[in-house]
């Protein structure tokens, strides 16, 4: 999991932590929405980045079906 700590002011609940989280407070984010705090970089400082993810699966391929001609 990705690290990343809280900026603002004063506490705030953060919902998909399903926790409140403290001013200067380092919190574990999970890595698929770790972009999601990187990108407010006036709420949140980038503490550990994500470790290597494995490459996405490869999407499976059918082939198409023939159509029959009725008759």
């Amino acid at each position: 999991m990705a690290r990343v700590r809280y900026l603002g002011p004063e506490q705030v609940t953060v919902p998909e932590l399903g926790r409140t989280v403290e001013p200067d407070e380092i919190v574990e984010v999970p890595d698929a929405r770790f972009e999601g705090y990187a990108c407010q970089p006036s709420n949140w400082e980038v503490i550990e980045e994500p470790k290597e993810t494995a490459p996405p699966a490869p999407l499976k391929k059918t082939a198409a079906k023939t159509l029959q001609k009725e008759g």
